[in-house]
């Protein structure tokens, strides 16, 4: 089985059911992971550019509403 990279949570993955390019998530700690390669499974972190430009229309958002 295989752990989660952020938290070490078990993640309940069936290698048959997932492809390359698929999205998984930790139930635990809530990280999304994209699956790079099956055999063996390598799995890659999702969404940090997104988190970063996310934060930053928040910061944003935030200054014109003091204004």
């Amino acid at each position: 089985m295989t752990s989660c990279p952020e938290c070490d949570n078990e993640l309940d993955i069936e290698l048959d059911e997932i492809a390359e390019g698929d999205v998984v998530a930790c139930e635990e700690c809530g990280s999304e992971f994209e699956v790079v390669a099956v055999e063996p499974l390598e799995l890659a972190p999702v969404g940090d550019e997104l988190d970063e430009d996310e934060d930053e229309y928040s910061d944003e958002e935030e200054e014109e509403d003091e204004e």
